[in-house]
C-alpha cells in the first residue's frame, strides 16, 4: 500500500466507482490557489480504488495536495448524469511518514470525504 491511496464508492449505486479519472496535485511554493503542479494522474480500478498515487515518492514533501476526481465521465454513464463535473479534494500533509486515505463518497448531487485509515 502506499503512501497516499484513495477509494471512490457511488453512494447512490450502492458500488465501488470504477474508471474515475483522479489527478494529484501540490501547491507550489506561492500558496495561491494558482500554483499548483501535477503529480500524478491515475484511474480508479474495479473496486474504486488507487492504492498508490505517488508509487515512486516514498516520502512526499509536507504542504497543501489536491485530488481532483474527474466525474463527468462516469456520470454519463449513469441515467440522469450528475451535477459536478468533478469534485476537489484539498488536504494537508504534514506527517510526511504516515499513510494517508482520501476517501469520496459521491452520488449524482453530493459528495463528501474524510481522512481514512
Amino acid at each position: 500500500m502506499g503512501v497516499l491511496t484513495t477509494h471512490v464508492l457511488d453512494t447512490a449505486q450502492g458500488t465501488p466507482a470504477a474508471d474515475i479519472e483522479v489527478t494529484l496535485s501540490v501547491r507550489g511554493e506561492a500558496g495561491t490557489d494558482s500554483g499548483w503542479r501535477e503529480l500524478a494522474t491515475r484511474r480508479t480500478d474495479s473496486d474504486g480504488r488507487i492504492s498508490d498515487l505517488l508509487p515512486d515518492v516514498p516520502r512526499p514533501e509536507a504542504g497543501v495536495y489536491r485530488l481532483r476526481f474527474r466525474l463527468d465521465e462516469y456520470h454519463a454513464k449513469l441515467a440522469g448524469g450528475g451535477f459536478y463535473p468533478y469534485a476537489d479534494v484539498v488536504f494537508r500533509l504534514t506527517e510526511t511518514d504516515d499513510h494517508y486515505h482520501v476517501p469520496l463518497l459521491l452520488s449524482p448531487f453530493g459528495y463528501s470525504t474524510y481522512r481514512g485509515s
